[in-house]
């Protein structure tokens, strides 16, 4: 069975290394929390899985979930690895609150050390488009 993923809006975070400041800046013990309204239907499903961050349109990094928890103030943390992946930039658009993303629909990792996971994701979205990475 495929792994089930979420998309989150990086809300005031107008590119991947101030996205990458505000997650390292705010995680402890290694953990970090999203605060939302609902838990997912589908929480159980989402353990284990990644939370994706859209920057300006773009997917371009994600942390693991790790597991929920119910707050005091009736809302709901998602836990997650303090610890932000870079992922290849992939359009997407903006929405409000979280939507599911399926493994094949998610953005494959930058992990193997040829710089183009660097580029700025509208010049990478550009040479995508051109077939040129």
């Amino acid at each position: 069975m495929s792994q089930l993923h979420m998309t989150r809006v990086a809300v005031g975070c107008p590119d991947y290394p101030s996205l990458a400041d505000r997650i390292a800046s705010r995680a402890e013990g290694g953990e970090i929390r999203f605060a939302t309204r609902f838990k997912p239907k589908r929480a159980d499903e989402l353990v284990g899985g990644r939370l994706h961050f859209i920057v300006r349109h773009t997917l371009v990094g994600r942390v693991e979930i790790l597991r929920f928890e119910d707050r005091d103030d009736g809302r709901i943390d998602i836990v997650c690895a303090g610890l932000l992946e870079r992922v290849h930039p992939q359009p997407k658009r903006a929405h409000q609150g979280w939507r599911y993303l399926t493994d094949t629909d998610a953005p494959k990792g930058v992990d193997n050390g040829d710089g183009i996971g660097d580029l700025p994701p509208e010049l990478y979205r550009e040479l995508a488009e051109l077939s040129l990475i």
